[in-house]
């Protein structure tokens, strides 16, 4: 294993272009890195080895390491243990599947109360004057399954969320061991979880390993929940579920502070992160990393929109640079 990566400010390089008119507006820096399935580098651009915060890209990892501990769950509900959904209904139905599975109830989650993240449900919700609920919140799905797994292995539920937890233990040691280095820093996420900070090439070199293990071990059986219910893991309208739908065997993941992980059934895989945590320019990165890494550029067509519009007017255009 190698050592924990530096931490500091990245060495991030300029990534996506906001042109108007023909001319650059705004510069969206950041890092990628694309590497081939031995983990050699194909592409890269910025800061691949400065330490960085995964967010919600580290949650397929968590879900690995919880079907390690004896996590059961029919494909759908080990996808929305692996998710940052959108809170529509077949998400809340799936989290409350999960904790019912475990008798635990929405009051035993760790995770704040939200509205969905999804802008369509959220008007919904603000329009029925519906208050936000734990289960709605993007990650209730992970929590579900943490609490599930906790009370599987006998583990005290209440302190599921303490870095010290044996789960949360658990979690770091296979967050090692799948990117290969050791956690350079252990800070909270936004939902109350550890988030255990590495750097793009370990999560670029855990994202291939989860996609292209072999059938039957954990990581396999958490790529293919990945692979048939993309809508789980993101949404319906989301673009890592598009994309996943998109292309054949792909595994995605976005985080928030514009965070990618992508990774093809070889092992192929990118990570990104934009320097500003701008979400604009996220899928622009992940879609000239995607045909680095050797997906067909017909395939990702359908994504390359870049235009800005104001009132329905073309106004400006997103260029990977």
């Amino acid at each position: 294993m190698h050592p924990a990566p530096p931490t500091g400010a990245p060495a991030h390089a300029p990534l996506v272009h906001v042109l108007r008119d023909g001319l650059v507006e705004s510069v969206h820096h950041g890092s990628v890195v694309v590497l081939a399935p031995d983990g050699s580098v194909l592409f890269q651009a910025g800061d691949a080895d400065t330490a960085c915060y995964p967010r919600s890209a580290a949650k397929p990892m968590q879900a690995v390491a919880m079907t390690r501990l004896g996590l059961s769950l029919p494909p759908d509900l080990l996808a929305l243990t692996a998710a940052s959904h959108s809170g529509e209904q077949i998400h809340l139905d799936g989290a409350q599947r999960v904790l019912a599975a475990s008798g635990s109830t929405e009051d035993d989650l760790g995770n704040p109360a939200d509205l969905p993240f999804d802008p369509v449900e959220r008007d919904r919700w603000i329009a029925a004057g519906e208050p936000a609920r734990k289960l709605a919140h993007n990650c209730s799905g992970k929590h579900a399954s943490m609490l599930w797994t906790a009370r599987e292995n006998g583990w005290p539920t209440e302190s599921y969320l303490d870095p010290e937890h044996p789960l949360q233990r658990e979690i770091a040691a296979t967050v090692e061991e799948l990117t290969g280095q050791q956690i350079a820093h252990v800070a909270a996420d936004g939902c109350g979880a550890p988030l255990f900070a590495v750097s793009l090439r370990g999560l670029a070199t855990a994202a291939g390993r989860i996609a292209s293990a072999p059938a039957g071990t954990p990581e396999s059986v958490v790529a293919q929940a990945i692979r048939m219910h993309p809508e789980m893991v993101a949404g319906t309208r989301r673009d890592a579920t598009a994309l996943m739908r998109a292309v054949p065997g792909l595994i995605a993941k976005d985080g928030f502070e514009a965070v990618q992980i992508a990774a093809l059934p070889d092992g192929t895989a990118i990570a990104a992160k934009i320097a500003d945590g701008t979400d604009r320019a996220r899928l622009p990165v992940a879609l000239a990393a995607l045909i680095r890494a050797g997906v067909d550029p017909q395939a990702l067509e359908p994504f390359a929109d870049p235009r800005l519009a104001v009132a329905g007017e073309l106004v400006a255009e997103l260029s990977a640079a």
